[in-house]
């Protein structure tokens, strides 16, 4: 039975819930905000019993020395407090080290128990014996049904585990109505649909449809179908002719790339407006067209930080961000306290400050320093990265539809590798190689493995005796994932080869005359 004073921190007895299952097994618990991710772990340690503390001390205690050496000797005092108990969290504010760290030993049993955002439920094999749900929520839209489905997927996973138990918590006011502004855009760009009348056949087997009454409640589903239709027309996803519905070369684009649609139009008038004068002897302008829009509203710059920083830029990197609506002149009365009268978007002007954030790391590649020089969370910092890399990945994917803004694609593919590796450019192939993370990556550079072929040819016994803390199954798994990729790589442009050699099946022939 809860206390009353436990009922008031745990109104909803999550502790209870994964008391059932750990150590023994496994539990993950979704949590709508990272911040709630690590409310929830620090909660659930203040109430567990000192047995918690013995369960795999030693390996526990490894853990946290990796965790520390991966941040240059400083641990997260969040995991420092959770780590003993077996309990961490997993969202886009621990480094790409720190995540890696935490899934091993989620996977190996050192950890039982993670609270995480739903970034985890897309892409990573961690499954659970429990998964709880503390809110249909990601951070503050409501679940969607793919996502509902990932999380609770991971419960019981077969093949290892034979039960498996999904829990979610429902508060009475948990109702909402979801956009389907994407998959009306989808549906018609895939020519599933091209007409009004076959949208509302192909909801009609929907979901949607089933629960419209407790959904549409100003609206029918039908006016808020041709609501949309109406608006992906007005922003020229979609166009009509003769009745039939077709999509744009821009509303391709939109979803082949899974842009939002809320910026769609934005980023492609910054791309465009971009190639009037791009910067390429600075990574600085390609930076700054990735940096995600629904960031700029989290963060306010630090005007002195600005100034500071705007200072270390080239001429030419000063001139672009001029061009792009941020002159120095502007940062500069801020930073001196002054009244600015010009009028400026200031829009732009966050956009560029945390451009500069993600140009700092991708030139010293150190989260902490940066994080440190521009007084910003750790957590944030990292978001910023991971989300700036996605939207580079989707803006690629933007640019190869459209003919116009060919040039960004070979810059873009180059961009993305960058940012979701954020390490040196001659660390990035390594990187590449499954278990090798930033230290092992530089451990093994400075060994010598300079290269995919260095590490696809070692002996994995002088790879475990030449570099510290490698043990020798390690070493093997390393070894193998590189002979794995050179493998891959090798067959890749043998296929080239190949097609490059063949002769032309429609090649012309001399017609002999008898």
């Amino acid at each position: 039975m809860y206390s009353s004073a436990m009922q008031k921190v745990d109104p909803d007895h999550i502790i209870a819930l994964v008391t059932e299952v750990i150590p023994t097994h496994s539990c993950l618990v979704f949590c709508p905000t990272k911040k709630n991710c690590e409310n929830v772990a620090v909660m659930i340690c203040k109430y567990l019993k000192a047995e918690f503390l013995q369960h795999r001390e030693a390996e526990k205690a490894v853990l946290l020395r990796e965790l520390r050496d991966s941040g240059n000797g400083s641990v997260c005092p969040v995991l420092r407090k959770t780590v003993p108990y077996g309990l961490a969290y997993h969202h886009s504010g621990l480094t790409t080290e720190e995540r890696k760290l935490v899934e091993e030993a989620y996977s190996s049993g050192v950890l039982c128990l993670l609270t995480c955002t739903s970034t985890l439920a897309a892409g990573i094999n961690l499954p659970a014996r429990r998964v709880i749900l503390r809110s249909p929520y990601v951070a503050t839209d409501f679940l969607k049904r793919s996502q509902y489905k990932q999380m609770v997927g991971r419960a019981g996973r077969a093949g290892i585990d034979t039960v498996g138990e999904s829990i979610l918590i429902l508060q009475d006011k948990d109702r909402h109505m979801v956009s389907i502004l994407s998959l009306i855009l989808s549906l018609i760009g895939l020519n599933i649909t091209t007409s009004l009348d076959q949208i509302r056949d192909f909801l009609r087997g929907t979901l949607l449809h089933v629960q419209q009454k407790q959904l549409c409640v100003e609206k029918s589903l039908w006016e808020v179908v041709q609501q949309s239709v109406d608006l992906l027309k007005a922003k020229d996803l979609i166009r009509s002719d003769a009745q039939t519905l077709q999509v744009t070369k821009l509303g391709k684009a939109t979803y082949k790339g899974s842009v939002d649609l809320t910026y769609c139009d934005v980023l492609y008038k910054d791309l465009s407006r971009g190639l009037e004068g791009l910067l390429l002897n600075s990574y600085l302008h390609l930076v700054y067209l990735v940096t995600p829009y629904d960031m700029v509203s989290q963060c306010t710059p630090n005007w002195m930080i600005y100034f500071r920083q705007f200072t270390l830029l080239s001429v030419a990197e000063q001139r672009m961000s001029a061009a792009v609506g941020v002159p120095e002149s502007f940062v500069a009365r801020k930073a001196a306290g002054q009244t600015v009268r010009k009028d400026v978007d200031m829009v732009a002007v966050r956009r560029m400050y945390l451009a500069l954030v993600l140009f700092s790391l991708l030139r010293e590649t150190n989260l902490w320093s940066v994080a440190d020089r521009f007084q910003l969370s750790r957590g944030f910092v990292q978001t910023l990265l991971s989300s700036s890399s996605a939207f580079c990945s989707c803006a690629l994917h933007f640019t190869e539809e459209l003919e116009e803004l060919w040039p960004f694609r070979a810059l873009l593919a180059e961009l993305t590798r960058r940012l979701s590796y954020c390490v040196k450019a001659e660390l990035i192939p390594l990187m590449e190689v499954a278990g090798v993370m930033e230290s092992r990556a530089k451990q093994l550079y400075n060994a010598g493995y300079k290269t995919l072929t260095h590490l696809a040819n070692a002996d994995p016994a002088v790879l475990a005796r030449t570099i510290e803390n490698l043990y020798r199954k390690q070493a093997n798994q390393i070894v193998a994932s590189a002979k794995m990729l050179l493998n891959e790589k090798a067959a890749a442009l043998q296929e080239e080869v190949d097609d490059l050699l063949t002769t032309p099946s429609d090649l012309p022939h001399l017609t002999h005359l008898t």
